[in-house]
């Protein structure tokens, strides 16, 4: 026979536990898109969608990265002012929600390893601003693609990993832009700094994902990096006028 303590405490089970899965589920349901241009506060909605509308946030402080959106959830992370390569940092955000406090969180994408590392922060630690281009990269075709508003505007063959450092698959995004003044030739004269991390990399500092110019495009198309993604130097060049910062990537195939 159940005593009475124990009956308390299924009971007590039967309606917390619902209730923390349903708020951990709001906060992680996509909620209606917010379109380009949109202001006014925050609400439980998607900030990007990674292909036609797409917001970064650039730090205002150390802020701290949680597991959840609220000052309970554990910290996973610290936000950072500088990439790598010394770049401003910044974080492509998914999406809103509002706090059990009332306060908005945001939902970020981190760029560490593993890829596709995530986190919340509140809405003050982040100056946001919106792109509306895609990077695609299809590795079973060995093209990339860049579109704007929806709308192709370039496309080149590629060289990407060979199969013991391959490219990884996933959701990324550009992090920096940096010119090879008097720098290696094997990068051509324009790089791209992503968030994406291979096994290992021919990108300075290592570890990082580049896609950049090259010195052998007679190697073009194919498997021929340690995950970096070669582009014909005359196409990184028309590349460069195109994409900025915070355009999200797609890898794929």
């Amino acid at each position: 026979m159940l005593t009475m303590k124990r009956i308390i405490l299924i009971a007590s089970a039967a309606v917390f536990a619902p209730a923390a899965a349903a708020s951990v589920a709001t906060a992680e349901s996509p909620g209606p898109l917010r379109a380009a241009g949109v202001t006014g506060p925050f609400g439980h909605e998607r900030l990007s969608d990674e292909r036609t509308v797409t917001r970064i946030g650039y730090p205002t402080g150390r802020w701290k990265v949680r597991r959840g959106p609220g000052k309970d959830f554990r910290t996973t992370d610290m936000l950072r002012f500088y990439t790598e390569d010394n770049a401003p940092e910044n974080y492509l955000v998914l999406r809103s929600t509002i706090g059990a406090n009332g306060r908005v969180w945001l939902q970020i994408r981190v760029p560490k390893r593993p890829n596709g590392s995530k986190g919340w922060v509140p809405r003050p630690a982040l100056r946001l601003r919106t792109v509306t281009t895609l990077f695609e990269l299809d590795k079973s075709r060995l093209k990339a693609w860049l579109y704007k508003d929806g709308k192709r505007v370039w496309r080149s063959p590629i060289g990407i990993g060979q199969a013991a450092t391959p490219t990884p698959n996933g959701n990324y995004w550009v992090r920096e832009r940096l010119s090879n003044l008097g720098g290696n030739p094997a990068y051509g004269p324009f790089a791209f700094g992503t968030a994406a991390y291979s096994r290992l990399s021919d990108w300075p500092g290592g570890g990082v994902v580049g896609i950049h110019g090259t010195n052998a495009p007679g190697l073009l198309p194919g498997r021929v990096s340690h995950g970096c993604i070669r582009v014909p130097n005359w196409n990184i060049v028309k590349l460069k006028e195109l994409m900025p910062v915070g355009t999200p990537i797609w890898i794929h195939g």
